[in-house]
């Protein structure tokens, strides 16, 4: 399940996948958040929490999101991905060059870092 996080500045969209993320998760939540982000200041700003509820994406959700980041990809201005999940910090570090926009990965200990990063 993706859950759309309150407390975040204007123009940064704050997320959290919870359990297993499917893709009526990206087509219901994540797509109309990142739409409406989109419409109201033309660039994105993400802050993607991954904790220690998230268990991973089903196929589909790996495919909403592969699409969710090409369409629009220079729309994409930074994305902090917020984990302590080791294997998820290194898939970024690993494949980061292929997303869209500047990415870093931080622990969760520091959500508000990453925040104040991605708002900047």
């Amino acid at each position: 399940m993706i859950r759309i996080l309150d407390g975040f500045p204007e123009n940064v969209l704050g997320v959290e996948a919870v359990g297993k993320v499917t893709d009526e998760d990206y087509e219901t939540v994540l797509a109309p958040a990142v739409r409406g982000k989109l419409e109201a200041h033309g660039k994105l700003r993400f802050v993607y929490v991954l904790g220690d509820e998230f268990d991973g994406w089903t196929t589909g959700a790996m495919w909403e999101d592969a699409k969710l980041g090409v369409s629009g990809s220079r729309a994409w201005e930074r994305i902090a991905i917020v984990t302590d999940k080791d294997w998820l910090g290194h898939m970024v570090r690993a494949f980061g060059w292929m997303i869209p926009g500047d990415v870093r990965v931080f622990d969760l200990r520091e959500l508000d870092v990453a925040t104040a990063w991605a708002a900047d």
